[in-house]
């Protein structure tokens, strides 16, 4: 069996942001039992020093999408954080899913070795692009999927491993 980079991204993402939105659909329930504001759970965050959950889900997109466009030499679409309901998240994921639609499976034929640049704060970083892939896209991606689901988790919302497994 043979894996490649689109493998183990594209459809890996698409299924994070399937699992996201389930997570986001018991978040909506659960608002709407207790009778609270939903963005009181958008603006929810784990740390002071932590992104909210709408911080999450856009750090969620931006992984997915720079991520598809390094790893094909493409560009990724620029979505503007401004997301303040659960109802603007879901346009985010939707978008950022659509976009991963439009990325083929033939552009990822060079993937694994194509050299990928990551520009932080801190300055600069190449990667092979198996490399990328594997020890900065995928673990950063799960970071804020998992934070996203420890925030929903924190805050009471019903949500268990097997939902974060996509499960339920």
């Amino acid at each position: 069996m043979s894996i490649t980079p689109y493998d183990l991204s594209i459809p890996a993402f698409q299924r994070g942001f399937t699992v996201l939105s389930k997570l986001l659909d018991k978040a909506e329930a659960f608002a709407e039992e207790r009778k609270i504001k939903p963005e009181i759970l958008v603006n929810a965050r784990l740390a002071p020093d932590m992104l909210p959950l709408a911080g999450q889900i856009q750090r969620m997109s931006d992984t997915a999408k720079g991520a598809a466009a390094r790893l094909t030499g493409t560009e990724a679409p620029s979505f503007a954080d401004d997301e303040t309901t659960l109802a603007d998240l879901r346009v985010r994921i939707a978008n950022t899913v659509s976009y991963l639609a439009t990325v083929p499976e033939s552009a990822f034929k060079d993937a694994a070795e194509r050299t990928v640049v990551v520009k932080t704060r801190g300055g600069e970083t190449s990667y092979a692009g198996k490399d990328y892939l594997l020890t900065f896209a995928l673990p950063n991606f799960y970071f804020h999927l998992t934070t996203a689901y420890a925030i929903l988790r924190h805050n009471g919302v019903p949500v268990g491993k097997l939902d974060y497994l996509g499960r339920t």
